[in-house]
């Protein structure tokens, strides 16, 4: 019984939120500058140092930090190469660039951008590493580009096969969790920024300057990398049912299952066991959800083949009605500066206006033969027998509620509790029930109310738990043992569903 189906728990896990965690992290006034009119200028000025600098791919600074010449120096150069910058704190454009530039750098420190040390007499600037993190998530941000879902999806696999191995712990897991969220959250935004890329390429701009637009934000900025190849089978997206089921064999392990959630709760928990479950419980959820990228695709399908038949209609519509209307207008212009009359034409062609050549010619009938009539086929009797058959085994083994409970209430036979070992299996609607009962009983012993719930509609006045015994093979049947223990309520049950 696939039980990955009903995973969709309720996370209420404690611990700050992004509400109050963001300046807690960074200063209250870090975007005053990003906010002010100059905030263009001031994101290049901060772009450039991040490259320079302070950034990821920068050379490694000093240990101290850097000087307060050199930054000014860089702040320099950068507005030498800039627009000039609108009025703002008594700074006009008119202003000496030396004193802008410190006028600058004292904004940068007071809003929290930089850190101003004291070293002996000497002053050094150095970036907090929390600032430095955000300006890097930033810069990655804009620069986002194309992004190839064979990349994630092969990098998403590896991960969860090295877990499933044991290669790996709940931090592989977390990360793995994190790149589905972010690779659904990219597919799912595509779509949007489709529609707003469409809808900003308004009627009012030029036809080339339409062209160079849809090309260059659309198909470079926005388009999926390997969308071509994302319907083939050798992408890795083809493998989705493999990852799928690692992930189901990974939370009904009960051997990984135990790994993990040791994982969370001495890593990330402080031995909260109870919170380490419901953190490892969003992350399997967070891996389900990668069966939903399908439906995401298909969505941005009909937003790509809604903005491409609206592109080539414009570019149609363009091309077709300015080309004769440009050329009518310069020939009347030409004419008009030449003091001569056009040239008139009549629009009727040479020759004779009316003429037998010229008629339509009449229609031509084609007679279709009359369709024959439809042949009935008769089922022999051993065709009847043979599908009342498959008819009465397909009834004996579905398992309905009122059939578990009849069958639960005859092997009771007036008792409270009954063991599994005891359960008498004459039939195959008995041996179907006996199954039944186990996978309910897996689903009530399991850690998750979702699962509890669902197991409850189906037992109807009884409970099903299972034992900590290993499984124990039997004759016919083996498993884990269980026990059924009646309700107070099942006489009362019973006799409603025999009404």
């Amino acid at each position: 019984m696939a039980l990955s189906g009903l995973i969709k728990p309720s996370y209420g896990i404690g611990g700050g939120s992004a509400a109050t965690l963001l300046f807690e992290r960074l200063p209250d006034r870090l975007f005053a500058p990003l906010a002010s009119p100059n905030r263009q200028r001031y994101w290049a000025l901060l772009c450039r140092l991040h490259t320079k600098r302070f950034g990821p791919d920068a050379p490694l600074p000093p240990s101290h930090g850097f000087s307060v010449r050199e930054i000014i120096q860089d702040i320099e150069d950068e507005l030498v190469t800039q627009d000039l910058w609108e009025n703002e704190d008594g700074a006009t454009p008119d202003t000496p660039i030396a004193i802008r530039s410190n006028a600058v750098f004292n904004r940068l420190i007071e809003s929290g951008w930089f850190r101003l040390e004291r070293h002996g007499v000497e002053k050094k600037i150095t970036m907090r590493p929390t600032v430095s993190q955000f300006l890097t998530l930033l810069v990655s941000f804009a620069e986002t580009g194309p992004v190839f879902v064979s990349g994630k999806i092969r990098s998403i696999e590896l991960n969860i096969q090295q877990i499933a191995e044991g290669k790996a712990d709940g931090d592989t897991l977390v990360e793995t969790a994190e790149q589905v969220r972010n690779l659904l959250e990219h597919v799912r935004n595509t779509g949007t920024n489709i529609r707003d890329i469409m809808e900003s390429l308004s009627a009012e701009i030029t036809t080339a300057q339409y062209v160079q637009r849809f090309f260059n934000d659309y198909i470079e900025r926005v388009f999926i990398g390997d969308y071509r190849e994302l319907k083939t089978r050798e992408h890795p997206r083809s493998h989705m049912p493999q990852i799928l089921r690692i992930v189901e064999d990974l939370y009904g392990s009960d051997h990984h299952r135990t790994r993990l959630i040791a994982w969370y709760e001495a890593k990330r928990c402080s031995g909260d066991r109870h919170r380490a479950l419901q953190l490892f419980e969003k992350d399997i959820h967070r891996l389900f959800e990668l069966r939903r990228i399908d439906e995401y695709l298909d969505r941005l399908d009909d937003e790509i083949r809604r903005a491409n038949r609206r592109a080539l209609a414009f570019l149609d519509y363009r091309l077709r009605s300015l080309r004769p209307v440009d050329h009518l207008v310069n020939r009347a212009i030409a004419a008009a500066l030449s003091c001569q009359p056009p040239e008139l034409g009549d629009p009727f062609p040479a020759g004779e206006m009316v003429s037998g050549e010229h008629l339509a010619e009449p229609r031509k009938l084609t007679e279709r033969p009359v369709p024959s009539s439809l042949r009935r086929q008769v089922p022999s009797e051993a065709q009847l027998a043979r599908s009342r058959i498959m008819l009465r085994a397909r009834e004996v083994r579905s398992i309905t509620p009122p059939k578990l409970a009849e069958y639960v209430l005859q092997q009771l036979n007036g008792q409270k509790r009954i063991d599994s070992d005891h359960l008498v299996y004459a039939s195959i609607t008995d041996i179907c029930s006996y199954q039944t009962l186990a996978a309910v009983g897996l689903a009530m012993s399991a850690n998750s109310r979702r699962l509890h719930l669902s197991a409850m509609t189906v037992a109807r006045g009884f409970r099903v738990w299972m034992h900590d015994a290993p499984e124990l093979p039997g004759a016919d049947i083996s498993g884990r043992p269980f026990s059924i223990e009646a309700r107070k309520a099942a006489s009362d049950g019973s006799r409603g569903q025999k009404r």
